[in-house]
């Protein structure tokens, strides 16, 4: 939203509330029937102003949050992409690395799946893994979800993968048709948004994201109230308005009589 347009609405609101509490202040000429009736009126003109005025500036807090984020020096974004081992891994880095503030790309390791592992298959991988290849040092067989996990460092996932394929090959005489590639990527807030729309551009969305603008967004998603809660309030506002508005000159009455009394006290 436009700055100028929040400010519109932001004064549209006010000008909603000075009507309110000018209903209010006709209380001389009221019932006391009509007084209830201005408080539901200022309740009900408060929560409609809320609705078509604040409610559309308050759904952009996190944007806003988020754009201060991003513009803060040093602030970064961590991404984790669960990749298909079919990717081009080395096209996407090197896409990536064109877009100023990706300041590392590292593949962390691959997941194989296989199938739910019987006992002696389980003893069988867990014990033959480090043996296929002096880099997989880090691993982890699942055996119910029958998946071989290894970790890589300073190790590609497509090296990685040739040596396991290789080992399955000779002993199952079969293929490795499908494995996950899993990446790391860290780039400073202000590049987060464009290295988010080139990954969307190859049809990839990040597993998960840390860092400061990812935290603005949490906090923001788990502390703003929802619309309701919110009109709620504005409806609130109103209601105070009006009984202001309403008591408005009792206040001011009392105010010029305790002034009288204290000039009063002040002469004796």
């Amino acid at each position: 939203m436009d700055f100028i347009v929040a400010i519109i609405y932001v004064i549209l609101f006010i000008v909603l509330m000075i009507f309110v509490f000018s209903i209010a202040m006709l209380k001389p000429f009221m019932s006391k029937k009509e007084m209830v009736l201005v408080l539901a009126v200022g309740f009900f003109i408060g929560a409609l102003g809320g609705a078509f005025f604040l409610s559309p500036i308050y759904s952009e807090v996190p944007e806003v949050a988020t754009a201060i984020e991003k513009v803060i020096p040093g602030n970064e974004e961590v991404l984790y992409l669960d990749l298909s081992s079919s990717t081009d891994i080395n096209a996407l880095r090197n896409d990536l690395s064109k877009i100023e503030g990706v300041k590392s790309f590292e593949e962390t390791g691959v997941t194989i799946p296989l199938w739910s592992f019987s006992d002696t298959e389980y003893a069988f991988f867990n014990s033959s893994v480090p043996n296929m290849d002096s880099h997989f040092g880090n691993y982890y067989v699942n055996k119910t979800d029958g998946t071989v996990y290894i970790a890589l460092k300073n190790y590609s996932s497509s090296e990685a993968l040739k040596s396991f394929a290789d080992w399955y090959k000779e002993n199952f005489d079969g293929p490795i048709n499908y494995a996950q590639v899993h990446v790391k990527i860290v780039v400073s807030s202000s590049a987060y948004d464009k290295v988010k729309q080139t990954l969307l551009q190859k049809g990839i969305v990040a597993s998960s994201v840390e860092g400061s603008v990812q935290s603005s967004i949490d906090n923001s998603n788990t502390t703003l109230l929802s619309n309701v809660q919110f009109v709620a309030i504005c409806g609130g506002i109103g209601l105070i308005v009006s009984v202001l508005g309403l008591f408005f000159e009792t206040f001011v009455v009392s105010r010029r009589r305790f002034k009288r009394f204290v000039r009063r006290k002040r002469k004796y």
